[in-house]
C-alpha cells in the first residue's frame, strides 16, 4: 500500500475475552507509530501502532474502563481498555476531542491497511524496535500544518 494512501474501513473487533468490541465504519485519517513512554508502557513494547479516525465513525459495544493521564504536550490522555481481560480499545486526547487513536492489533488479521507514515516521539525509540527507515521520525509531535 502506498503510504499515502487513507483506506476508507469496515471493521469489527473484540478484546482477548469477548466482553468489549469496536466497530469501525469510515475513513483513516492518519496511520502512525508512536515511542512515548507511556505507549511503551501500555503496549509493552517499543512502540504503538496506532490509526486515528473520527469518533463519528467508531461504536463501541461493552463495557470499557479509562486511564486518564496527562501528556507531555499537557493534553489529559484517556486509554480505554476492557477491566476483564486488559485488552486495549481505543484512546482519546483532550487535543482533538471529535478524534479516536484505534491499537491497530485490536483488528489482528484484518489489519492488512496499516501503513505508517510516521513516528511520533522518537526521542525516547530504542535503537532495538526496528523501525523502517523510509517512515518520517519527529522527537515529539510533528509540527500542524496550517488550515488551507
Amino acid at each position: 500500500m502506498n503510504i499515502q494512501e487513507h483506506p476508507r474501513l469496515d471493521l469489527h473487533a473484540t478484546c482477548a475475552c469477548g466482553a468489549a468490541s469496536l466497530s469501525l465504519s469510515g475513513k483513516i485519517l492518519s496511520m502512525f507509530v508512536c515511542s512515548c513512554q507511556d505507549c511503551q508502557r501500555a503496549t509493552g513494547s517499543g512502540h504503538a501502532c496506532l490509526a486515528m479516525v473520527s469518533k463519528a465513525d467508531v461504536t463501541i459495544s461493552g463495557f470499557v474502563k479509562s486511564y486518564d493521564a496527562t501528556a507531555d504536550s499537557g493534553a489529559t490522555v484517556a486509554r480505554s481498555f476492557c477491566p476483564e481481560c486488559g485488552t486495549p480499545m481505543f484512546g482519546k486526547t483532550s487535543r482533538s476531542p471529535d478524534i479516536m487513536l484505534l491499537p491497530v492489533g485490536l483488528f489482528t488479521e484484518d489489519a492488512d491497511w496499516f501503513s505508517p507514515n510516521q513516528l511520533i516521539f522518537a526521542r525516547s525509540h530504542h535503537d532495538w524496535d526496528f523501525i523502517a527507515p523510509e517512515v518520517e521520525q519527529y522527537p515529539t509531535y510533528p509540527q500542524r500544518r496550517p488550515a488551507p
